[in-house]
């Protein structure tokens, strides 16, 4: 059975082309103009994953990915948008969207980050895939891991800093899981795309950085250590100083 794709945009020629290569691409795609038929569409077929314009008219990108998310459905939302700061992404993060893109995008980029979000929502089958020789894989059942400080459920997808719950979107818990499962050691850029993404986007790419710097400010309290540490030219590390 083919993926499903749920796409709202409102650009005509955008959306148009973008549907039809998801299409060429093996999707099955249900394409909107609008936020109001995007929920619609979203209520009544259930795809499994939507692709968002940010800025659309009636109910925009953002307020579909919040009313979704506060309904409890955790199907992953791509956000395609105009918008180049940093903040104007925290805001689509913190919406509860997985992943953006920003336009103009590569339509191979798209197709790649789809990818990246559908393999994190596959069930889990035995032998399948194989990680980075120095990056353990998570044991089925495990209940909770441990480092600096930091705890965290994998399987109910909770984390917390001492007594104090985080509230993190999925891309988020991934990546801090990947860093409290390699505590102390440096991951490079290249292993933490593969791990979280499935895909490594290049040197040029700042979507790393904008998802660790989203996790410092939701880890980091005044007076307390930092937890994520940059190795310049090289990745990250967990660690307590």
């Amino acid at each position: 059975m083919p993926h499903t794709v749920l796409l709202a945009e409102d650009d005509r020629a955008i959306r148009h082309a973008l549907e039809r290569a998801l299409t060429l691409e093996g999707y099955q795609v249900t394409a909107v103009a609008d936020g109001v038929e995007a929920l619609a569409q979203a209520h009544r077929n259930r795809p499994d994953v939507l692709v968002l314009d940010v800025m659309m008219p009636g109910i925009d990108g953002l307020q579909v990915c919040r009313v979704l998310r506060a309904e409890g459905d955790r199907t992953p939302i791509l956000m395609l948008t105009a918008l180049v700061e940093t903040a104007d992404r925290i805001a689509g993060l913190d919406a509860g969207a997985d992943d953006y893109v920003v336009k103009p995008f590569d339509v191979e980029e798209v197709f790649a980050r789809l990818r990246a979000l559908l393999r994190r929502t596959a069930p889990v089958t035995a032998g399948a895939g194989g990680a980075p020789a120095d990056v353990p894989k998570p044991q089925l059942h495990e209940r909770s891991i441990q480092a600096a400080g930091l705890r965290m459920d994998p399987q109910a997808r909770r984390a917390w800093r001492g007594q104090r719950e985080l509230e993190l979107t999925r891309t988020e818990f991934e990546l801090l899981e990947l860093l409290v499962r390699n505590a102390g050691i440096v991951l490079d850029h290249s292993t933490i795309y593969d791990r979280i993404w499935g895909y490594d986007f290049g040197p040029g790419s700042k979507n790393l950085a904008v998802y660790v710097g989203y996790l410092r400010r939701k880890l980091d309290e005044p007076g307390a250590p930092q937890l994520i540490h940059t190795v310049r030219g090289v990745g990250y590390v967990l660690r307590e100083d």
